[in-house]
């Protein structure tokens, strides 16, 4: 692929609203996606089954904004260690793309071999107990030490922990981001990230500069799960994300495994949960390598080749119109009002969506821009307390 269309695919890729579905469905239409971009709205509108795709389109500011986007990621994977993978690329990864519609485009810092290697992801809670923090930790020493790369997405408690004991050993570690490449969340795993960035990976489907908004934790949850051959939740309540994670890699035809434990803790019923409905119970490596032996034979994975991919446009078919639901986010107005609601103690974000009647993700979603932009802090117990 030369330069000129290198670019045209990012634009393509970056223009708001466009996404992974209706990008293959325009690269089938139009054969090349310097031909996308140079055709009229009408048949964009007409193509992407989509209002506001059609709207980006016509708007020559949008269309401003996504070139500038594609430049800038450009210059971004100038840096040491950065890359930008097209799906078009020799060495994209298969893992992604069965199961699940592929990204177009990958941002990558760190160690891409990564991506080749049978891996294993470990989630659960954010606000996990000690002993689950240990057992995570644990289990990814353990996989590291085999030369199993651990897949996670860097949140606190149990993905913090899983890739901690990953960098104890060999094996390597992969962190998939809700955010875009050059924004670390949470801001307190800052070390942390550079030392993956190091020794392992880090993985974002997101435009930089993107902030962690709630609608990119499910997509990011969608490539931890397609990037490994099995999922290990550690602790989890009923209502976590990282029964997202789980409910999509079994939807893609990968184990998934769940750590018991305590009847008594809450965070333990999502893990119940998942073993009544099937999951592996879990409490060593030897339960992992059982139900996959491909993680010892240390062979890669093969790569997603370009006739592959042009076999796969082929047989895309226009996408379901979709409708984002993006959460107003306080760096838009610093007065938001969940501020009022929390006033300056701590409190949980249970209590402040009981409180406002929002939904407890949109709360959630909320808190970690006010994190991000230094307004709250995260404390001990998944409480928060406003500091600004």
């Amino acid at each position: 692929m030369d330069t000129n269309e290198r670019l045209a695919w990012l634009q393509l890729a970056l223009t708001p609203y466009i996404g992974a579905e209706r990008f293959l469905v325009l690269l089938k239409h139009f054969g090349s996606a310097s031909a996308a971009l140079n055709a009229p709205a009408d048949t964009i509108a007409k193509l992407a089954a989509h209002n506001q795709a059609a709207t980006a389109w016509r708007d020559g500011e949008k269309r401003a904004l996504a070139q500038k986007a594609a430049e800038a990621a450009l210059q971004w994977e100038t840096q040491a260690g950065c890359r930008l993978m097209l799906l078009d690329d020799d060495d994209f990864p298969t893992m992604l793309t069965e199961g699940i519609t592929p990204p177009p485009l990958l941002f990558l810092r760190g160690d891409v071999a990564l991506l080749h290697k049978p891996a294993v992801a470990i989630v659960g809670s954010r606000h996990a107990t000690p002993q689950a923090m240990r057992i995570a930790k644990d289990f990814g020493k353990a996989l590291s030490e085999k030369g199993i790369p651990v897949v996670s997405g860097m949140a606190a408690g149990i993905d913090t922990a899983a890739h901690q004991g990953a960098l104890q050993a060999s094996g390597g570690t992969v962190t998939v981001w809700g955010t875009g490449i050059d924004r670390i969340y949470p801001p307190s795993n800052r070390q942390l990230a550079y030392e993956i960035a190091e020794r392992g990976l880090i993985v974002s489907e997101f435009p930089l500069d993107t902030r962690p908004l709630a609608g990119n934790f499910p997509r990011r949850n969608r490539l931890i799960a397609a990037l490994s051959c099995a999922t290990l939740v550690v602790e989890a309540a009923v209502e976590s994300g990282s029964l997202i994670t789980a409910k999509l890699a079994a939807e893609m035809g990968r184990e998934v495994m769940a750590v018991p434990g305590s009847i008594d803790n809450p965070h333990s019923k999502g893990c119940h949960k998942l073993i009544k409905e099937g999951a592996k119970l879990t409490e060593c490596l030897d339960d992992i390598v059982q139900e996959c032996p491909q993680l010892l034979q240390n062979t890669a994975n093969p790569s997603y080749s370009i006739n592959k991919r042009r076999e796969k446009v082929q047989n895309e078919t226009p996408p379901r119109p979709e409708t984002p639901a993006p959460v107003a986010m306080p760096s838009e107005n610093v007065a938001h009002p969940l501020l009022d609601a929390m006033g300056y103690d701590p409190v949980h974000p249970d209590t402040l969506a009981q409180q406002t009647g929002q939904p407890a993700a949109d709360v959630y979603a909320v808190l970690m821009e006010l994190e991000l932009d230094g307004i709250v802090a995260s404390l001990p117990g998944g409480r928060y307390q406003r500091i600004s």
